[in-house]
């Protein structure tokens, strides 16, 4: 069994697009619209054939996010070693990004940072 996919509402439909796409290499299918309720989303397709539904439609309840909340906290991207996880970090963060931790190691053993970034939503580079 394996994952199929996994979809995230967003506010700025084309902002999270271009940020997966310029970020985490993502390619994006055609967007789909639904006139009669407003539904809009864009499939991303991933190096490895991982997928992200972004999507969002009218009246959505954009509720808080706190960090220690439950229910999904994170989305973690492998780009393949240290020195990538730190050009990508370096590059988050000089594009105005905020960066929650590092790079670092964790002490179960990985390295990674995290970063805020699609409306409050946390993104993990890791190797």
């Amino acid at each position: 069994m394996k994952i199929e996919h996994i979809a995230m509402y967003v506010n700025d439909l084309e902002n999270a697009r271009k940020f997966f796409e310029q970020y985490m290499g993502a390619v994006s299918n055609n967007l789909y619209h639904n006139e009669k309720t407003g539904f809009r989303s864009y499939f991303l397709t991933f190096g490895d054939g991982a997928r992200l539904e972004i999507m969002n439609q009218p009246n959505m309840d954009d509720a808080d996010k706190s960090r220690q909340r439950t229910g999904f906290i994170h989305i973690a991207f492998s780009v393949g070693s240290k020195e990538k996880v730190d050009l990508l970090t370096e590059q988050m963060r000089k594009d105005g990004y905020e960066i929650l931790s590092g790079p670092r190691m964790t002490g179960d053993g990985y390295y990674e940072s995290c970063v805020v970034a699609i409306e409050g939503n946390q993104i993990e580079i890791t190797v």
